[in-house]
């Protein structure tokens, strides 16, 4: 996963005609740690997704505007529209990060 690090950079590339992958993540999250530990195989699986993660405690006002309650949250975004959200509380499991993506096709 690509790191985002400007508002400006998260404009960008959630306005890509491509479908994007944002995961909202903080660095005090054990959750956060759990997912990085089994995503890296989903994200060699589902290649048709740009995948980034936003570190939420520096970006609140985004993770606001995007109702990012909880993290781990993916969210899916494709030109610059949200079409798809896995809170944190169904995003404990690759199978939950699975059937959501599923879920998309």
């Amino acid at each position: 996963m690509q790191p985002i690090t400007t508002n400006e950079q998260f404009q960008e590339i959630i306005a890509s005609e491509q479908p994007i992958i944002v995961k909202f993540y903080a660095g005090w999250c054990p959750d956060c740690t759990r997912m990085n530990m089994f995503i890296d195989p989903i994200i060699e699986e589902y290649k048709q997704y740009a995948w980034y993660e936003i570190n939420r405690d520096d970006f609140p006002e985004l993770a606001e505007k995007y109702q990012v309650l909880g993290i781990p949250s993916l969210l899916i975004f494709k030109n610059g529209e949200k079409l798809a959200h896995l809170h944190s509380a169904n995003a404990k499991s690759p199978q939950d990060v699975t059937e959501f993506l599923n879920a998309q096709a």
